[in-house]
């Protein structure tokens, strides 16, 4: 059999890929945040993902692959999207992930294994979300909930950021609630109208990076091959997904791999929704 070289975001180095059980290969990858339709920046991670789907299932069997690829349609972007176009949140991600499934087949990339909801998996969430505060990794104040991240001792590893030297308000929330300023949350109030489910901590709904630990736990197991993403996803999302992981499981290792894809660039910027300088799929 042919050795396939990954670059591992963990160690920043290539390596020869070694699955945990040949039998079982798995693969998780971040999806979209159905609030607008995909632009090419994010065609990249797609066609990157399913290239890798289609290398893993030649040199193991389709049989013995499983990918995962997660739908968040809940989100506060989805929120305030749903808000301005003045239709409901669930007319507003039907209508986004049906047209991100036709952008799929227009790419001509395979269907996942599996593509969960997180709005399927919010039980789930709030369980994970309870044993993290039983465990004394999170907290609530005021109907939030966050996780410490001085609880987990590897925390940056992923990023090759010191906590000590992390910016608050570099894609970290600035929140008088958090004991400590890097602290994230896993799971927010709702108010009013917006979207909610009951909990111990209120109605309210999880934060984002909760949901991958939670479905990649679901469908592939405690420990898993390969987590991938685009770039822009180590810090925090990934890294976040790594801490609260690990101190649930109480183990030193979430996924073996991870791979991220680079950004597409307009005018030498990234492409993004923020900057404005997206070409649609």
């Amino acid at each position: 059999m042919n050795n396939l070289h990954l670059t591992n975001s963990l160690t920043n180095k290539k390596e020869i890929f070694n699955p945990i059980n040949k039998e079982k290969v798995s693969l998780y990858a971040c999806g979209p945040t159905v609030y607008d339709n995909p632009h090419v920046g994010n065609a990249r991670a797609l066609v990157v993902f399913d290239l890798l789907f289609r290398i893993l299932i030649e040199l193991y069997g389709k049989e013995k692959v499983t990918y995962i690829r997660n739908i968040t349609d809940i989100d506060d972007k989805i929120i305030e999207a749903s808000k301005n176009k003045k239709i409901t949140i669930l007319e507003l991600t039907n209508m986004v992930t049906k047209k991100f499934h036709k952008d799929c087949e227009t790419l001509f990339c395979l269907k996942p294994t599996k593509e969960p909801k997180a709005t399927d998996h919010v039980d789930s969430m709030i369980q994970m979300t309870a044993q993290l505060i039983k465990k004394k990794a999170a907290y609530e104040n005021e109907g939030h909930v966050y996780f410490s991240v001085s609880s987990f001792k590897n925390y940056g590893k992923l990023s090759n950021k010191n906590p000590n030297d992390l910016k608050v308000g570099a894609r970290v929330e600035v929140s008088k609630l958090k004991k400590d300023p890097l602290d994230f949350v896993l799971w927010k109030p709702s108010y009013d109208n917006d979207p909610g489910w009951d909990s111990p901590w209120g109605r309210g709904r999880p934060g984002w990076h909760l949901e991958c630990s939670v479905m990649s736990e679901k469908y592939l197991g405690k420990n898993f091959d390969i987590h991938g993403g685009g770039l822009d996803l180590i810090f925090p999302h990934h890294e976040n997904e790594i801490a609260q992981s690990c101190v649930f499981n109480e183990t030193d290792k979430f996924a073996n791999y991870w791979v991220h894809n680079g950004f597409v660039t307009m005018n030498k910027e990234k492409m993004s929704k923020s900057l404005g300088n997206i070409t649609t799929i």
